[in-house]
């Protein structure tokens, strides 16, 4: 009887070998080896596929770094070596400047693998075009008092744009679907944004956006640019006892919007020992104090500003404080990537305002779960630097990854719009 099951098993390896051999589609280890089972999760592309080749406009000086730098002629290109330096007493505009770190790191031609994208001088060979406008810095320098004349310089740099970008034969040829545009305030582009809603956009969040506009499934949401500076040196034996504050709040607390719950907060946090929230404006002086009130802090707390986002969530990463997010819309940089409930704690806004609900979720909070979350920033902050020349899997090159996640989807509509002879009818049927 042993004697049937054995050849019957021999019988059935044959069969297996033979039907692999000749069908080329078996493999034969997940049976046998159990342990060298194949992953079902293919790789990431990042991982394979050679840097995204960016081409960048060429546009004078007064859409980009002009107006960082006043002496220089417009017309002069701007090149690594000339490129003007974001100042330590920048204050809030440098929360913004994503569109100058994206722009710098074109600029280098160094880096080799670590690099998720490089500049190409060929449109024709380019994967992606990047529009060097920097509107947030625009809004800030022209149009920050919202009002008229003060403004019309940020109206008339968005309609020179629009007036260069549609004579681009390569934005004709995509209908702007395969060009990065940064907008990270919220009221960049305010004028004209409609006019270049296929393009992918680079975000803070979708708070200042209607929904037919802005979404994920073409935009990327970027961080801000932490305005207070990294903690390199924290390697503390017990970090949980040496940070002496449980929660830590300093900022403006009259916002717009679902912002009006810091004013909420602020009212249901007073009297606590152990609690810091403190009304504030950003000054280099002020900067600094939120930058050691956070380093001495367990909890930092990241309510909604004017938009479900705030630079404050940056702050605390790099300051390795373990944000408190109440912000019931908020979207996440790069969260295909990084899960934020690993090192973040995240309430709504309806638990936020119960009377000694966060006070005591944070007291009674467990000190092995935080010092695990405490050593996650710890490994995670290098994500959110913008610096250059940039490093491996910083901010920028994250963003660059990003866009190459949403060039397929960008590749697929213009090659759908270019045979379809009803155009969106698919978009109307739904």
């Amino acid at each position: 009887m042993y004697g049937k099951v054995i050849l019957s098993l021999v019988f059935v390896l044959l069969l297996l070998i033979t039907y692999g051999i000749f069908i080329g589609t078996a493999d034969i280890r997940p049976y046998f080896f159990p342990s060298q089972s194949l992953s079902l999760v293919p790789a990431r592309v990042c991982e394979t596929a050679p840097p995204l080749k960016v081409y960048m406009y060429d546009l004078p000086r007064r859409f980009n770094v002009g107006m960082m730098d006043h002496k220089t002629r417009d017309d002069e290109p701007v090149t690594a070596e000339n490129l003007p330096r974001w100042g330590k007493k920048s204050g809030l505009r440098k929360q913004h400047s994503v569109e100058y770190w994206l722009m710098a790191s074109l600029l280098d031609y160094g880096g080799g693998e670590d690099r998720e994208a490089v500049r190409v001088l060929d449109p024709e060979i380019a994967d992606a075009f990047y529009v060097p406008f920097f509107s947030s810095l625009s809004f800030n320098t022209h149009g920050h008092t919202m009002t008229d004349p003060e403004t019309l310089k940020d109206r008339q740099l968005q309609a020179d744009l629009l007036e260069f970008l549609q004579k681009s034969k390569y934005w004709q040829r995509s209908g702007g679907r395969d060009h990065v545009i940064p907008m990270t305030h919220p009221n960049a582009f305010r004028f004209l944004r409609q006019q270049v809603n296929a393009s992918i956009l680079i975000v803070a969040d979708f708070g200042r956006y209607p929904k037919t506009m802005s979404t994920l499934s073409k935009d990327v949401v970027a961080p801000y640019v932490h305005v207070v500076d990294s903690f390199t040196d924290d390697d503390l034996q017990d970090p949980f006892q040496s940070r002496t504050t449980l929660l830590f709040f300093r900022g403006n607390t009259i916002r717009k919007d679902k912002g009006k719950v810091r004013i909420k907060l602020e009212k249901i946090l007073a009297g606590y020992d152990d609690v810091r929230y403190e009304r504030s404006t950003a000054t280099t002086e002020t900067i600094e104090t939120s930058t050691q009130g956070m380093r001495s802090s367990k909890f930092c707390l990241d309510p909604a500003g004017d938009t479900p986002s705030s630079c404050r969530l940056f702050d605390a990463i790099v300051s390795h404080c373990v944000p408190v997010i109440v912000s019931d819309k908020i979207e996440l940089p790069y969260e295909d990537e990084i899960d934020y409930y690993q090192f973040s704690i995240f309430y709504s806004m309806e638990e936020a305002i119960q009377p000694g609900f966060l006070v005591d979720q944070l007291r009674q909070f467990p000190k092995e779960r935080w010092v695990k979350m405490w050593k996650q920033l710890k490994n995670i902050s290098h994500h959110f630097e913008f610096q250059f020349p940039p490093k491996k899997d910083d901010a920028v090159n994250l963003l660059w990854r990003e866009v190459k996640h949403k060039l397929p989807a960008a590749k697929l509509a213009v090659h759908r719009s270019r045979r379809l002879k009803i155009p969106d009818w698919w978009q109307r049927r739904r």
